[in-house]
């Protein structure tokens, strides 16, 4: 049996479809899986242990596969995913529609198990852990995200880096290197997937954003205060585990360029009271406690 999953977005959506990608390869254990979705995602989907192969397949376009015996549309609501699915001439095809409504509340790990389970593929929400990896004690901020909406002041990034101390390691791609400066004094990563998964899955606690960051280390079970705006962490945040999340409960504009103002009310303050707790220690002396935290 042949099947084709489509997920051809970042480093966060292809680890919130873990879920769904290993009860789809529980139901069809003898079967070739291969998932659609951008190459430079290879070294993490090596660690999924679900997929077979990886078609590199960059956003919305053509799908260079042919007659699948299923088809699964784990990318969005369509139509236009649903089409280039049909496209490859599937025998069955798995997607949202009439059989399955599109649920705009609902968290997105939860959203594709409960798609594949109205197809008798039964999913554990919670089966999102990836194989631990040695221990290095480091302390990660990564000041990136996908959109300007999503980023926390640079100046604001640095000032925890500063009181956080000589453990830490700034991390961001090839793109935020500037980013990485403006925030780091002294270690930093830029670049290398794999490095950067193995250095958050050992590491002893990461600050960031609402990025795929957040999700490696919701996989890898590593302690983390995430900064969240302007999306609720009940539609993306971590759903258990050595998690802060730090959220002043209103949302905005997603692609917007600018950080949401519900972000910039989070303060340095608040981020370290949350870092210091999870690193075994009590309330950051000054903490601006008025944002709201969640641990689970």
């Amino acid at each position: 049996m042949r099947i084709l999953v489509l997920r051809a977005l970042g480093l966060g959506d292809l680890l919130t479809a873990v879920p769904a990608l290993r009860g789809l390869r529980r139901a069809h254990p003898d079967a070739e899986i291969t998932l659609a979705a951008p190459g430079w995602l290879a070294e993490a989907v090596a660690r999924i242990d679900a997929v077979d192969a990886l078609l590199p397949t960059e956003g919305l376009v053509p799908i260079d596969y042919e007659s699948p015996d299923l088809a699964v549309n784990l990318h969005g609501r369509g139509p236009q995913s649903t089409e280039l699915l049909r496209a490859t001439r599937p025998e069955r095809l798995i997607t949202h529609g009439a059989h399955v409504p599109w649920a705009e509340r609902q968290h997105e790990v939860v959203r594709w198990c409960r798609l594949l389970a109205q197809f008798d593929i039964p999913c554990d929400p919670d089966d999102l852990h990836l194989p631990p990896r040695p221990r290095n004690g480091a302390i990660v901020v990564h000041p990136g995200a996908s959109h300007g909406s999503r980023r926390w002041p640079a100046a604001r990034y640095a000032a925890v880096v500063r009181e956080l101390g000589p453990g830490v390691v700034v991390t961001g791609s090839p793109a935020e290197a500037a980013l990485v400066r403006a925030v780091g004094r002294g270690h930093s990563r830029i670049g290398d997937l794999g490095g950067l998964l193995d250095l958050v899955a050992g590491a002893k606690l990461v600050v960031c954003g609402d990025t795929g960051v957040a999700h490696v280390a919701t996989a890898y079970r590593t302690p983390s205060v995430v900064l969240f705006g302007p999306v609720p962490p009940a539609l993306w945040g971590p759903r258990s585990g050595p998690h802060r999340v730090l959220w002043r409960g209103t949302t905005g504009d997603t692609f917007a360029d600018r950080p949401d103002p519900g972000l910039l009310k989070i303060g340095v303050g608040d981020v370290l009271s949350a870092a210091h707790a999870l690193l075994g220690g009590g309330p950051w002396p000054g903490s601006e406690s008025s944002a709201r935290a969640m641990s689970g």
